[in-house]
């Protein structure tokens, strides 16, 4: 398997519970790639839905996959300041085809001025219910939703400006930009 350097672009494939695509970001920067964590960024990226809809992102966005935790982070970087939406989701697998992960429909939604919101709690129960959940991964998800909120109370990693700074900086010096 190729594993993406920096600079390549790559492909993202959100799956969920039952096996089925439920949406695909194309020609994601990788910005730096190890064991454990891919960082990448989306830029005015195309995203095609699972009916065949398709946008574009409207800004630039510091995308954050990890091989342990049970969440991505994506950091939109807004003329109001940064906003993020972090997916509950499996952890990343990598292979010839891209980043995939299994979306499990919550969601953490952060404003600029620091306000969060879990999104997408009918979602989950009703796919739970659809597709059977299983309690361990249940448990899980709540596990990294207390993880999520710490890292975004204490400012860690992708939650730190300087930390969106220095990646979007490092995408436009390879974007030429």
């Amino acid at each position: 398997m190729h594993v993406p350097k920096e600079g390549e672009y790559i492909t993202i494939q959100s799956y969920k519970h039952d096996g089925s695509l439920h949406r695909t970001w194309r020609d994601t920067m990788v910005l730096k790639t190890s064991d454990q964590s891919l960082i990448g960024c989306n830029d005015h990226t195309l995203v095609t839905e699972s009916d065949g809809r398709r946008w574009l992102t409207r800004e630039p966005a510091i995308v954050y996959f990890h091989k342990h935790y049970w969440f991505n982070i994506i950091a939109m970087i807004r003329d109001n300041g940064i906003s993020y939406y972090c997916n509950l989701a499996s952890p990343y697998a990598l292979d010839d085809e891209g980043v995939k992960y299994i979306d499990y429909d919550l969601d953490i939604k952060v404003f600029p001025d620091g306000e969060k919101r879990l999104l997408d709690v009918d979602e989950y129960e009703d796919h739970s219910k659809l597709w059977g959940y299983p309690d361990d991964i249940d448990h899980i998800l709540k596990e990294n939703v207390k993880t999520l909120v710490e890292w975004i109370n204490e400012e860690k990693g992708p939650f730190s400006k300087e930390y969106v700074d220095l990646w979007y900086k490092r995408y436009r010096q390879l974007a030429n930009k």
